[in-house]
């Protein structure tokens, strides 16, 4: 809304990131962790789950987790 005091988001510097395909995948599967009721990690504030999630990944709260082979 217009005129309400807002905290101001920054954009991310996808130069910073190892891998930015990583990033997108990791913070998309958060978001829908975040929607389906998950806890935050970081202070939530008025931002959308969206943000949330790629905050917890920039800061390294939720990490991506490897998928195990089963052994034959």
């Amino acid at each position: 809304m217009r005129g309400w005091p807002r905290e101001k988001v920054k954009m991310i510097d996808r130069s910073k990131l190892s891998n930015s395909f990583e990033f997108v995948v990791t913070a998309g599967a958060r978001a829908r962790q975040l929607l389906a009721g998950s806890t935050p990690r970081v202070t939530a504030g008025e931002h959308k789950k969206t943000t949330i999630a790629q905050r917890e990944v920039i800061t390294k709260q939720v990490e991506k987790i490897e998928k195990e082979e089963s052994g034959k």
